[in-house]
């Protein structure tokens, strides 16, 4: 008798040491799967890790990525003139990073911002100076979003420097990687053609833009999904979009919706075309443009505004054609200008 008790005392003992390994591992494969979902191993394909922070642990690091990322998707709701939670206003128009650089700063050949971090500082003959992340973030903001700073010491701040962190975390040290920017264009040799550019609008872009280029906004959001492509609630004259040839290599690579990098739809001509057709609309003023450039000699050729280092009118260097003040800048000055 005491041999069978001693026999089902072991037996229950067996039970319970099998019940806790049967948990640990279903435990241990439920973590797994949370963590495919949160961080998948990286396949070496930079374009193809995972990009979406929803999934990671309620962490305090993790929630001030998180909060950079709604910042960048969802950016008028949070700084916009009209956010949701009385706010500064930094941004003054209701564009959000996302709607130039596409798919939360990770669509090839629309700016991505994957490895931004380990790119700056950099120059930039906008200031002509050295610059940080934050001061290029800020640019966007006078810009881009016609605002105004966002204090470098914001939580804001620190938010978006935290996103761009996480979204640079498998990018080589030099942050160098394919299709960083826009597609390269060849330039017509010649004037825009605006009416060709209305055509084009009307033809590719009104039905997301709409005919009067304000755009459409996401249902029950003051978040556009489709921006404004000019007016009050447009980037400002200053923005680097109101290039002629910046634009028509953004339109090039990403434009109509569904166009991607290696399978574009318009042509660089019908790109050049639009980009002027859309630039040569009225949009907000940035002030003291003026002080843009401290070497005007650095001005791209289709900058829309002076002072210029050239004789070339101001017309011109917002509709071209460009060649002929490219190749005076190669003659005058042995400076190369590819836009």
């Amino acid at each position: 008798m005491e041999k069978k008790i001693n026999n089902g005392r072991f037996g229950i003992f067996c039970c319970i040491i099998l019940s806790t390994i049967i948990l640990v591992l279903v435990i241990y494969i439920f973590r797994l799967k949370q963590d495919s979902k949160q961080e998948e191993f990286y396949t070496g394909n930079i374009y193809a890790a995972n990009y979406d922070p929803t999934f990671l642990e309620d962490t305090p690091e993790n929630e001030l990525i998180k909060y950079g990322y709604n910042l960048f998707k969802f950016t008028p709701q949070y700084i916009g003139p009209k956010n949701l939670s009385n706010q500064t206003g930094y941004s003054g128009n209701n564009l959000a990073c996302n709607n130039c650089h596409l798919n939360g700063g990770t669509k090839p050949a629309s700016a991505p911002l994957i490895g931004i971090v380990q790119r700056f500082p950099q120059f930039r003959g906008r200031e002509n100076k050295i610059g940080t992340l934050k001061e290029r973030i800020n640019g966007c903001f006078e810009r881009s979003m016609n605002g105004t700073v966002l204090p470098e010491n914001s939580r804001e701040m620190e938010a978006y420097i935290a996103y761009l962190n996480w979204l640079s975390r498998y990018a080589p040290e030099d942050g160098k990687i394919e299709h960083t920017g826009f597609l390269t264009i060849n330039i017509p040799n010649r004037k825009v053609d605006l009416d060709n550019g209305q055509r084009v609008f009307e033809t590719h872009c009104m039905v997301c833009h709409l005919k009067d280029g304000s755009g459409q906004k996401l249902a029950d959001s003051i978040t556009y999904l489709y921006p404004p492509l000019w007016g009050n609630d447009s980037y400002n004259n200053g923005a680097g979009m109101t290039r002629v040839i910046t634009a028509a290599e953004f339109i090039k690579g990403n434009m109509p919706f569904g166009t991607t990098h290696d399978n574009p739809i318009l042509t660089d001509a019908e790109a050049y075309d639009v980009a002027g057709y859309i630039n040569s609309k009225e949009r907000p003023i940035k002030q003291n443009l003026e002080l843009d450039f401290p070497d005007i000699k650095k001005k791209p050729v289709s900058t829309p505004y002076p002072p210029y280092a050239d004789s070339f009118s101001t017309e011109q260097h917002q509709l071209g054609p460009f060649q002929p003040i490219m190749e005076f800048y190669k003659k005058e000055f042995n400076i190369n200008k590819t836009k």
